[in-house]
């Protein structure tokens, strides 16, 4: 028995055995666009996003009221600006609240996977206050690569005016950590290129039984070969955890060596801790007790790591068709978005088999928000 399939049969065994595992609950139903992104900000609003990869997307971000998505801010910001690519919305791939009172919106600039727009990838913050844009930062063009698309990301306002991690998750260029500093601006790509940010070569996903491949309509597959997404930072700042969409594996590093300009990207390197398996994930989190949260597309199921513990399982079901990213409310809840990512056309020989709708789910973790 290899190790894939050892790895596997002990999920399964665990969710079997009920190990921790909760009840999935319903939050929300997407009839229209595919959504990717999730966040619960500390007043319990819910925010979520539509990437522009294909589907018809009348707004890039929403709120949930009453359990229906409504344009967020609203519906003129969610366009782009032809004459200014740093105003209005592009294409939106993640949404995270911050704790203290804004929404952050990271703008891929970069619809159907196209090379980003010059000048448009970018975070926005809204004041939850207000509903008004009150920040816009723009990535500086020299960590945005032609192959470079932003997707997650995750704040630390104990250094400065903030730090924002965000993992770049090219499918054809290198991986990276981007960290910007919200104060100055300068950002900054490490670990770019390292294979704790690369896909992994030795990765062969299989989900919903077979293996997940892009399947073109002649009958032509390749592999899918997604860098660094998942994202999610300690409570204490002091350590990002992170890891590609194609491989099975966490990584982590300390903060304070990713910010420091005079640490060579050899010393940094060096610093980065295999954390070993925990399943293929797309999202990571983490709560105020410092577990870590991560999704596992290949069984439908989300996973936990405790501090000092191991990986287990506490929820498997077949609603959560691809955990995408992961939020953790104020409620003690662990909030999801499952939308079914894999059945997409270009994984099925050109035919969409993705069954409406979507879904925000949630489980029950007792553990609120850092």
């Amino acid at each position: 028995m290899n190790a894939k399939t050892v790895f596997a049969a002990a999920v399964l065994a665990l969710a079997a055995a009920g190990a921790g595992a909760a009840n999935v609950e319903r939050v929300a139903a997407f009839t229209g666009a595919m959504p990717t992104g999730v966040t619960v900000a500390e007043s319990g609003r819910i925010f979520v996003n539509f990437p522009r990869w294909g589907d018809d997307v009348p707004y890039t971000v929403a709120e949930l009221k009453g359990g229906k998505p409504v344009a967020y801010p609203d519906a003129a910001f969610n366009r782009a600006d032809a004459n200014d690519p740093a105003k209005g919305l592009i294409s939106v791939q993640s949404v995270v609240a911050d704790g203290r009172g804004r929404l952050w919106i990271l703008d891929t600039a970069a619809p159907k996977f196209a090379p980003p727009l010059a000048g448009g990838a970018k975070l926005v913050a809204v004041d939850l206050a207000t509903n008004r844009v009150v920040r816009t930062v723009v990535f500086p063009a020299d960590v945005i690569l032609p192959s470079t698309y932003v997707n997650d990301v995750r704040f630390d306002f104990r250094q400065g005016d903030g730090i924002a991690y965000v993992t770049d998750s090219s499918l054809s260029g290198p991986g990276a950590i981007i960290v910007l500093d919200l104060g100055t601006g300068k950002a900054v790509r490490r670990l770019n290129g390292h294979a704790s940010t690369a896909a992994d070569p030795a990765f062969k996903p299989v989900v919903d039984g077979k293996p997940l491949l892009q399947r073109g309509a002649d009958g032509r597959t390749a592999p899918f070969s997604v860098a660094s997404d998942g994202i999610a930072l300690s409570p204490d700042g002091e350590t990002l955890y992170y890891c590609a969409l194609s491989s099975r594996h966490l990584y982590a590093v300390p903060t304070k060596l990713l910010r420091d300009p005079a640490v060579t990207e050899a010393q940094l390197a060096a610093a980065v801790r295999d954390l070993g398996e925990k399943g293929a994930s797309d999202g990571l989190e983490t709560d105020a007790a410092g577990t870590v949260y991560a999704g596992d597309y290949e069984h439908n199921a989300l996973r936990a790591l405790s501090p000092g513990g191991t990986w287990r399982t506490i929820a498997q079901d077949a609603a959560l068709s691809w955990p995408d990213t992961l939020s953790v409310g104020p409620d003690g809840y662990l909030y999801v978005i499952a939308n079914q990512l894999h059945r997409q056309a270009n994984f099925n020989g050109g035919k969409d088999a993705r069954r409406k709708p979507y879904r925000l789910l949630r489980v029950k973790t007792g553990t609120g928000q850092q």
